[in-house]
């Protein structure tokens, strides 16, 4: 992945940073994982899209919505906590306002959608084929991100940890970040070419990453958790897509 591609902030102090197309292995590659987790697949990327590189904040969410439901947000630090306690339902509603006029960056139209569980482990694994993005030992694991080890049973500031080799940072923990795909009980039959879920077609999606109440084994890349649609969580947030559409009249 180009260290230099383009990137752009939104009004919210969120940062977004191109994801280029490209192939990896979808499951897990090491052999320790859930059987969910298999069999390993070979997955394509076919189109560009910039993802956050912190999860979506309480205060984005409550300068959006209105309101912050977030069980987490007593402190001089809230706003900068991941947003939480929160459904798909209400996560189609916050994409809605914002989708609702519109938006242009670096000279081109998009709209805003969460990560496809293949987009969304591309960008945790970066390019490697280890447990987590910095290698198979969970001793290193405190210096990456927030699990129930070292959280203090609470969330914590987004960015807080490294990044991983791609500059994405809380990949690893801190809140299990929902996504657009449709559960299934395995990866077989894989593409990566999922259709954007509703409560119509879906009664579950699947979220990755992990949490910060989580063992440190949820936070591998690979790990992936079954939620309902309407499965309100103090230990689940989300990570916003922008799509180019086309380019700005």
């Amino acid at each position: 992945m180009n260290a230099n591609r383009p990137s752009f902030e939104d009004a919210f102090g969120g940062t977004y940073l191109l994801v280029e197309p490209g192939e990896f292995l979808i499951g897990d590659q090491v052999g320790s994982g859930h059987p969910n987790e298999s069999p390993v697949s070979l997955v394509k990327i076919t189109e560009p899209f910039f993802l956050g590189v912190r999860p979506v904040t309480q205060m984005h969410w409550s300068s959006i919505m209105g309101d912050n439901p977030s069980k987490f947000q007593d402190g001089w630090s809230a706003g900068l906590r991941p947003v939480e306690t929160i459904s798909m339902k209400d996560v189609d509603r916050f994409l809605k306002r914002l989708n609702g006029n519109g938006s242009e960056y670096i000279g081109l139209k998009g709209i805003w959608r969460l990560p496809t569980e293949a987009e969304w482990e591309y960008v945790a694994k970066a390019g490697t084929t280890t447990r987590w993005s910095f290698g198979d030992k969970d001793s290193e694991l405190d210096a990456h991100g927030w699990h129930g080890g070292n959280s203090g049973a609470t969330t914590r500031e987004v960015g807080s940890k490294k990044a991983n080799p791609w500059g994405y940072f809380d990949m690893h923990g801190l809140i299990y970040e929902m996504t657009c795909t449709k559960w299934t009980a395995s990866h077989k039959n894989h593409t990566g070419m999922q259709t954007y879920l509703s409560e119509e077609n879906s009664e579950f999606l699947v979220a990755k990453g992990g949490s910060w109440f989580t063992e440190s084994d949820s936070t591998r890349s690979s790990s992936r958790r079954k939620l309902r649609f309407d499965d309100r969580k103090d230990g689940i947030g989300l990570r916003l897509v922008w799509e180019p559409v086309e380019p700005v009249d």
